[in-house]
Order: C-alpha cells, then sequence, then structure tokens
C-alpha cells in the first residue's frame, strides 16, 4: 500500500507533494486568522479583507506554479519568508484605503519593519539548517522586489513623494523586461556587496520615510537618495554585462 504522504498534487512547476501542498493551506488558514485580527484591532475596512487577500492568494499561487517537484515540504527558511509574505500582503492591500493608511500609519510602519526584520532571518536560517536552495533564493529575491514597490506607492498614497518614487520599485521590473529584448543582460551577476547594503538602503530609507514623525520634506530628499543610489548600482552592473559581452562576441 502506498505512503498516504507520498501523493502529489499537480501544479504549474510539476508535482506538488502533499506534505507541502498542506503547508500551503495552513498558511493560507494563518493568514486569514491574522488578516480577521488586524481587521477588529484596527476597525479595518472591509475591503481590506479583499485586496489583502487577493495579494496573498496570487504569491501563494506563484509560488505553487514555480515549486520544485523534489521538495517535500518547504522548510523553516521558507516558512519565515511565506509569513513575511503575509505581513507585506496586509500592507500593501491597505494601500488602496489612503485614509485607513494615514489614521494608522504607525501600524503599517510597523508591519513593514517587522517584514523588513525577517527579511535577513529566513537567510539566517537557510544557512544554519543548511536548506539553501535557489528556490528559495529567487522567492525571497522577487518578494523583496514586490514590498519595495509596495513601500513606494505607499509613500506615494500618503503624500511624502511624488511619481517620481515609484522608480524605485518599478526599476528591478523594467530591467527583468529589458531581458526579452537583449538576452545578455540577462547573464548571472557575481556576489556583490554593494547590491546588497543598496538593498537594505532602499527598503530602510522608504520605511523611515513612513514614520509619521519624518516630514515630506525630510521623507522625499531620503527616497531621492535610494533613487540615486539604485540606478547608480544599475548601471554598474549593466556595464559590467556589457563588457562581458563585448568579450563574449570578439572571443
Amino acid at each position: 500500500m502506498p505512503d498516504r504522504h507520498s501523493r502529489t498534487f499537480l501544479g504549474g512547476g510539476g508535482q506538488i507533494h502533499a506534505l507541502a501542498f498542506a503547508e500551503f493551506c495552513a498558511a493560507l488558514v494563518m493568514f486569514a486568522l491574522l488578516l480577521e485580527g488586524v481587521l477588529v484591532w484596527l476597525a479595518a475596512p472591509v475591503g481590506l479583507r479583499m485586496s489583502a487577500g487577493a495579494v496573498y492568494v496570487a504569491m501563494v499561487v506563484i509560488v505553487l506554479k514555480t515549486w520544485p517537484s523534489t521538495s517535500r515540504w518547504l522548510g523553516w527558511a521558507n516558512r519565515v519568508t511565506l509569513l513575511r509574505g503575509m505581513l507585506i500582503a496586509i500592507f500593501a492591500g491597505a494601500i488602496i484605503f489612503p485614509d485607513f493608511m494615514a489614521r494608522h500609519v504607525d501600524v503599517m510602519a510597523l508591519l513593514a519593519l517587522l517584514a523588513l526584520l525577517l527579511d535577513g532571518l529566513d537567510g539566517w536560517i537557510a544557512r544554519l539548517t543548511r536548506s539553501a536552495s535557489s528556490f528559495g533564493a529567487r522567492f525571497d529575491m522577487e518578494l523583496d522586489a514586490f514590498f519595495i514597490l509596495a513601500l513606494c506607492v505607499a509613500l506615494l498614497v500618503l503624500g511624502k513623494a511624488g511619481p517620481w518614487v515609484l522608480l524605485i520599485g518599478l526599476m528591478r521590473y523594467g530591467f527583468v523586461l529589458s531581458i526579452r529584448l537583449w538576452p545578455w543582460l540577462g547573464r548571472e551577476l557575481p556576489e556583490s556587496r554593494r547590491r546588497k547594503i543598496i538593498c537594505v538602503w532602499q527598503a530602510g530609507s522608504l520605511l523611515v520615510g513612513l514614520l509619521p514623525a519624518v516630514a515630506d520634506a525630510v521623507a522625499a530628499p531620503i527616497a531621492l537618495l535610494s533613487l540615486l543610489l539604485l540606478s547608480l548600482s544599475f548601471m554598474v552592473d549593466i556595464h559590467w554585462l556589457a563588457r562581458r559581452r563585448k568579450v563574449a562576441l570578439h572571443g
């Protein structure tokens, strides 16, 4: 008789092990309970249930469609990343309710701070448990990119920065789309401390800009500095990729 735990479910990325599928279902239940708690605690608009829920469900669906069929369960690092996704989903879902965001910007900033702290924790756990994987790294990176974009939109909605702030969150997506036109941009980049520092600076500076105590006259310049540093970082990486392309063409 086959082991009932060996059953799999068909997903977009292949077979999803029953244990992993059960964990994703449990995560959805946990998110629903967390969201209901936020709704009651902050007297949040009912629509937040729909907006935040849609963000998180979309997140889980994308993860399921790319889930490696060889993984039997999430692992602690991916569980932390999924938990971080819950906080980010609530934050992103609240953005379409500007009045609610303005009234509870301190709580929203706290959610963002917790998400930022968990960002460092999942990588540490992956290294500690020797469970680091290309999927986990990609999951973490994509969630980071979405988080940055959500922070940018929040600053815009709260009137702390102009529409230009969206360039910070959209630049990475623009780069990914550019790979379709110029495939050489998709070459793997070497590890870079500069890239990691600027990524942390982005999230931290945008988060600081959200704080009620930080005036618009301070939040906007901080975000602008983040945009300039990010632009410089992309220029350095594109230059490196262009040089390697020329070497390959003439080699």
